[in-house]
């Protein structure tokens, strides 16, 4: 099991199929599981996927058409059934507080897990731990609409040989590495000298939008990219005309941001089946892959060093 994958518990848009659910996608990355766009049907889809809703830390809310939100108030109340140990921030568009608020308090229940309101009114970091960086900007749809994007921090991989050399070893090597800088022998010693600094993983959530400036400053480089891709290319109008974008758009986006894997998904009820949909994305990039429910899709290792 990777530690860092995307579980799809919905792969639907506006109307479910009977082999598609609603939207909900859970990013499991190291101890942290980030529910996207819960819709109806997601805690059902949850079980089937073997996940607790005490695995849930955050919950990002693109925006609050039904097919991406309906499902909140189950899972809000799902914690407070399974006693969620931890608290769970959910981010949503600040403009949607009414509608948080009703989905919050849907229905009589008691109350006790830890949910905090993280209302995004502007682009930006939502979130900072130490591992990873968290942050979303305003897409373009009919309402106000969010992508999201996490970022591992870059980190120095250490180089025996070169700590070695400069003296270090034991405890002062775990004191470079809390502080970037440590004195060996009146000399100052950098964290940078002792080792390659390397890439952290990178993931982006971009849904329900025409093409735009933030879906592509959302998507730059990232190694696994979710991306709505309502239609096919036959139906670009149709796609512009209701926000939303084509397999091809999507797979535009991803080759000029230099994305390793593309996953597709929010498919139109009128497809059955979305082999043309890798069809046409692959004519632009390699690495795709059309989601079904339930399934898992690992975000790609980085390996290389990053260029200094």
């Amino acid at each position: 099991m990777s530690n860092r994958e995307l579980i799809v518990l919905g792969s639907a848009s506006q109307v479910p199929t009977r082999h598609r659910n609603h939207n909900a996608y859970f990013l499991r990355w190291e101890d942290e599981g980030i529910l996207f766009d819960p819709g109806e049907g997601t805690q059902r889809q949850m079980t089937y996927a073997g996940l607790s809703s005490r695995q849930v830390t955050r919950i990002c809310i693109t925006h609050f058409h039904g097919d991406h939100a309906l499902g909140l108030p189950g899972i809000i109340q799902r914690l407070s059934l399974d006693s969620a140990p931890h608290p769970v921030e959910v981010y949503y568009p600040a403009s949607g507080q009414v509608f948080y608020e009703r989905l919050r308090h849907a229905t009589p229940f008691m109350d006790k897990a830890t949910i905090v309101p993280k209302p995004i009114a502007k682009d930006g970091v939502l979130a900072r731990t130490k591992g990873f960086t968290l942050s979303a900007a305003k897409l373009e749809h009919s309402i106000d609409t969010f992508g999201f994007r996490l970022e591992e921090h870059a980190r120095v991989q250490l180089d025996p040989s070169r700590l070695a050399a400069h003296g270090l070893s034991g405890p002062r090597v775990g004191e470079l590495q809390r502080k970037g800088v440590v004195e060996v022998n009146g000399r100052t010693v950098r964290l940078e000298e002792v080792g390659e600094k390397r890439e952290g993983q990178s993931f982006a959530f971009i849904m329900d939008t025409r093409p735009c400036a933030n879906a592509a400053r959302l998507a730059e480089g990232v190694d696994l990219l979710v991306c709505e891709s309502t239609y096919l290319d036959s139906e670009r109008e149709e796609a512009h005309g209701h926000f939303h974008m084509t397999a091809l758009q999507a797979a535009e986006l991803a080759r000029d941001a230099k994305v390793r894997r593309l996953a597709l998904t929010h498919f139109s009820q009128r497809y059955e089946d979305t082999a043309p949909f890798v069809q046409e994305a692959q004519a632009l990039v390699s690495d795709v892959v059309a989601v079904r429910d339930l399934d898992h899709v690992e975000v790609p290792k980085r390996s290389r060093v990053a260029p200094s």
